[in-house]
Formats: structure tokens, C-alpha cells, sequence
């Protein structure tokens, strides 16, 4: 029997870079050695601390259900947190706990999209962004931004392209694939602007806490009728736990709520006893010092890919990525993505998973992996783009 498929299903692509991971899983079962740069999580694992909290409410069968907004204690944990790292007031009441960073996403998708709205969110951004839009019936609306505007929406790219079935925006900073943030200023004047028509403005903020410039920064220190994702797969070290936190207005909660009992029940509660240990004076070190790893990693990683030819043209300033523009070398992202990875050994992901914009001319390597795995991964670029010179 076939079955007739909703016609949501046309507005949401497949990830193309599942093909290039199929072609490097053959190429290891091969004995091939790869340096993996295409993997969008950390290479770090969750801290003793949340091991050890997790294992105590396993054996103390804290295993129940929880309330569909979230444990009360995690909740208040988050709201100390944002009080603590950013200096913000972000009551517990506004926070729901949700199973991931893309629960977070589905619900304030389901709260706010309307069938057939537009969405304005930048071109390249996180594929799944547009696809949870896609899920409601909303349409993804996507705005090329280059290297002239951090690869981010600016606010007269915004003004200019509100039009009469614009209902929000939807951002994230800093960002997948690039790296890069929005500036304070520039995001203050976005939110202002979508305000004044009446719409809604979502920041993913799942990679704030790996930002490695300035002072830490959350778009709710601007509004408080911001809805504010965020994770603690990224900084926390958790990504297979999924787990991840929603702020919204206090008006909303209600609904959110009666979303996720509907949708979810609620998170996982292992992960979220688990996560209370992520605010301990060893965790939170822990982080500041894995955080720091990362930076070094990215003040490697840039500079030697503009050396070999690959341009960077806006330097990451957070997650633990970097856009690397490789038409010097070739008009085909994708086909050089899969020539690097069988020539030279070397796992990237290129750049028609991000939107159409960036899709022949940019790749996106990640540099979650170890500082050696990654000096071997530019051995191994410089051996395939330079042969001449080794």
C-alpha cells in the first residue's frame, strides 16, 4: 500500500552532508584514517560531576516523570545561571526545560509560526531552522548575508524585506555554520524593528557560552518579549542527553505549556537531575577551561587556513566553527568537500545544507576535535591543495 505523504514533507530537505558520512564511514571500514572536522558537537564529554549526579538519580530512582515545564530545581538553576554569567533577572517561571535545543525550537515554532507567515532568517543558518518552520506551515524566508554582514540578518535587511505576511524573525547567534555573532547594537535595532510590526523575534543561543569575545551576552538583556533558546549540548558537554531550556514572555507560558505536555510529557528526567551538576564550582571550571580550548584551537585554525588559500573572511568569534570560502580551488563546494575527504583524508561539510546563498563557494570545518587531529588535518590540506610545496 502507498501512503499519501503531508505536503509539509516537500518544504524540508534531506541533510546532504549524510551522504559525505556515509562515504567516510566506507572509507574507515576501508582502514582509511580521517580527521573528522565535519561533526557539529563537542569532543569533550560531560564532566565527573554531571556523571556522578546522573549515576545517584538512576540508583535513587529518580526516574518519574517531571512537570512538562521542568524540574522547579533546574529551573531556578538556569535563572542563577543567567543572573550569575550575565547579570540578567530571567525568572524561573519564564523558563521551560525541553528536550533539546530542537524541542525548544518545535515549541516556539508551534506557539508563534502561523500556517503561510514568512519567517526572515539568514542565508547560511542551521538547516533544521527553517525546516521547524516548515513543520507549521510557516514559510522559511531566506535573506543572503554575506561576509559584509557577519554572514547574520542586519537590521536594514530586515527592514527591507518585512513584508505583508513577515511574522517574525528567527536568528541565532552565534551562528551554525559561521561562527559569528551579531553585535549588540545591530541586534537591539533588529528587535526594535520587528516590535514596531507587531512581530516576534527567536535567538538561538545554544552556542553563547562559547563566545570568545567581549563580555558574555544574551539577547534578553535587551527585551524581555524575546524568545531565547538555548542547550546544554554545546557549552555543557551533553549533546546525546538532549536536553536544552526555552525563555519566553510570561503571557506565553500558559501555551507553551500545554504544547509540551501535549508534544513531549517532558524531558528526560535523568538528564535533567544530571544537569543540576553542570552549575557546580568544578563544572562551571571545567567549562571555563574547555572553553579556552576551543579558542586556541580557533586561533590555530584560522590563520592556517587563510595561509593555505581557504579565505575566512569574517574571523568566528564563537561555536567551533569556521566558513571557509574555497573557490580559489574550486566552483563546486561540494564536489571539493568529497574530493578532500578522498584525497586528503579530511572530513568538512559543505555548504548547501546552510541555504543557496553560500552553497558553491563555502565549506564549514569544525574544530571539535583535538588541537594535534587538527594541525594533521591542514598537513594533510596543504599536501592536497599545495603538492608543489611539500
Amino acid at each position: 500500500m502507498q501512503h499519501h505523504l503531508a505536503s509539509r514533507l516537500d518544504h524540508i530537505s534531506s541533510f546532504h552532508v549524510m551522504e559525505l558520512m556515509k562515504m567516510a564511514a566506507e572509507l574507515e571500514a576501508e582502514g582509511r584514517h580521517l580527521i573528522h572536522m565535519g561533526i557539529g558537537e563537542p569532543d569533550f564529554t560531560a564532566p565527573p560531576d554531571v556523571i556522578a549526579a546522573a549515576a545517584a538519580a538512576m540508583a535513587e530512582g529518580k526516574l518519574q516523570y517531571t512537570s512538562s515545564l521542568g524540574l522547579p530545581a533546574l529551573r531556578n538553576a538556569i535563572s542563577r545561571h543567567y543572573r550569575d554569567q550575565f547579570g540578567l533577572d530571567v525568572p524561573a517561571q519564564r523558563i521551560i526545560v525541553t528536550a533539546g535545543a530542537s524541542a525548544a525550537l518545535l515549541l516556539a515554532c508551534a506557539a508563534l509560526v502561523e500556517a503561510g507567515k514568512e519567517v526572515l532568517m539568514p542565508d547560511p543558518s542551521y538547516p533544521c531552522n527553517r525546516h521547524f518552520v516548515a513543520a507549521f506551515e510557516g514559510q522559511a524566508r531566506l535573506i543572503p548575508s554575506g561576509p559584509a554582514e557577519r554572514f547574520q540578518l542586519s537590521a536594514q535587511m530586515v527592514r527591507e524585506h518585512w513584508g505583508a505576511q513577515t511574522a517574525g524573525v528567527l536568528l541565532a547567534s552565534p551562528s551554525n555554520p559561521t561562527g559569528t555573532s551579531i553585535p549588540q547594537s545591530e541586534l537591539r535595532e533588529i528587535i526594535d524593528i520587528v516590535k514596531q510590526h507587531g512581530g516576534y523575534t527567536i535567538v538561538d543561543e545554544i552556542y553563547q557560552g562559547l563566545s570568545y569575545e567581549g563580555a558574555p551576552f544574551s539577547a534578553l538583556s535587551l527585551d524581555s518579549d524575546v524568545v531565547v533558546i538555548n542547550s546544554f549540548s554545546k557549552y555543557f558537554n551533553m549533546t546525546g542527553w538532549r536536553l536544552g531550556w526555552l525563555v519566553v514572555p510570561e503571557s506565553i507560558v500558559p501555551a507553551v505549556e500545554k504544547l509540551a505536555q501535549n508534544l513531549f510529557i517532558c524531558a528526560s528526567a535523568v538528564a535533567q537531575h544530571a544537569a543540576l551538576a553542570c552549575f557546580t564550582p568544578d563544572s562551571l571550571a571545567v567549562y571555563a577551561a574547555r572553553k579556552e580550548e576551543f579558542r586556541r584551537r580557533r586561533d590555530y585554525l584560522v590563520p592556517a587556513l587563510r595561509e593555505l588559500g581557504l579565505d575566512v573572511p569574517v574571523t568566528p568569534d564563537g561555536a567551533f566553527y569556521v566558513y571557509a570560502d574555497c573557490s580559489r580551488f574550486s566552483d563546486d563546494a561540494d564536489a571539493f568537500a568529497k574530493q578532500v575527504l578522498r584525497e586528503a583524508g579530511v572530513v568538512i561539510v559543505p555548504g548547501k545544507d546552510f541555504g543557496p546563498a553560500t552553497a558553491h563557494r563555502y565549506v564549514r570545518l569544525s574544530y571539535a576535535n583535538s588541537l594535534e587531529n587538527l594541525q594533521e588535518a591542514v598537513r594533510r590540506l596543504k599536501a592536497f591543495l599545495h603538492p608543489e610545496k611539500i
